[in-house]
């Protein structure tokens, strides 16, 4: 296999429980610049994982880095699983609970009235305090660790499918629900979010993405696989690259030219009709 990552390699990863999205962009960074002997690679990730989450992690290299924006920017799908009745601080198992409250009144039934009548369409939601969100400048979750108030303002989200795959009730107040939703949800939030509406709270005890854009779990390869296949490709040198790159810019400046001589010539034309 033939891999040019300064011009521009995507990666799509299965994200393990415990790694930063970060990590894993470090870790591919580190090998890129072993085998390239260069350290002018970029690499970056679209849409973050939390450390408690697996699943779809799209990882970019060199000049595609570009397409981030839109390769981040399509449809999302997410398994998850929530524990009624108690809530943390951090709407998931990173903190410890924080209060208990009822939920034996919850049914199946009511959970999907719920997500059908409240959860459904565009919906308004306010991010976690522990979260990458700015706030006067800082990362939310860097101030809330410290104890600070945190005031997110609400953003304007699309849940196009919502439903409830899997049910303890009424033994335990365990369920797990699959959420098709646009960029930018957290689903800690949501899990947060339906709690309240069930009249008890709720947090997230699992989560894995199964779905970015048209990327799938099934196209994924594991972090090891791919960490693997790159310790063992063959390279575009880097000087290669930058001779094609410079090759590549030639090439449409002088398809510009062309294009806007031949266009000065037709309105030259277009004059001389007019005169006769």
């Amino acid at each position: 296999m033939l891999l040019n990552p300064i011009e521009g390699e995507i990666f799509y990863i299965d994200k393990p429980l415990g790694l930063t999205s970060f990590s894993v962009v470090k870790q591919l960074r580190a090998c890129l610049r072993r085998k390239l002997k260069t350290r002018s690679i970029k690499v970056g990730h679209a849409g973050t994982l939390d450390p408690l989450a697996s699943g779809v992690l799209v990882v970019v290299t060199g000049r595609k880095t570009k397409l981030i924006e839109t390769l981040q920017g399509g449809v999302k799908e997410y398994v998850a699983g929530l524990r009624l009745g108690a809530t943390t601080p951090s709407f998931d198992m990173e903190t410890q609970e924080d209060a208990t409250m009822p939920w034996e009144h919850i049914t199946d039934e009511r959970i999907r009235e719920v997500l059908a009548s409240r959860f459904t369409g565009k919906i308004e939601q306010v991010p976690p305090s522990f979260s990458a969100c700015k706030v006067d400048g800082k990362p939310a979750y860097k101030l809330a660790r410290r104890g600070e108030d945190v005031a997110i303002r609400p953003k304007t989200l699309v849940i196009d499918e919502i439903e409830l795959v899997d049910s303890k009730l009424p033994q335990q107040p365990d369920i797990t629900i699959r959420v098709l939703c646009s960029k930018g949800t957290y689903i800690r939030a949501l899990a947060r979010d339906i709690g309240t509406a069930l009249e008890s709270g709720a947090y997230l005890t699992s989560l894995r993405r199964t779905r970015v854009g048209d990327v799938r779990v099934k196209d994924c390869l594991s972090l090891s696989q791919v960490l693997d296949m790159l310790s063992d490709a063959d390279y575009v040198s880097a000087e290669d690259a930058e001779a094609a790159r410079l090759e590549r810019e030639r090439e449409e400046n002088r398809a510009r030219q062309a294009a806007m001589t031949s266009r000065r010539e037709a309105r030259a034309r277009a004059r001389e009709s007019q005169v006769k």
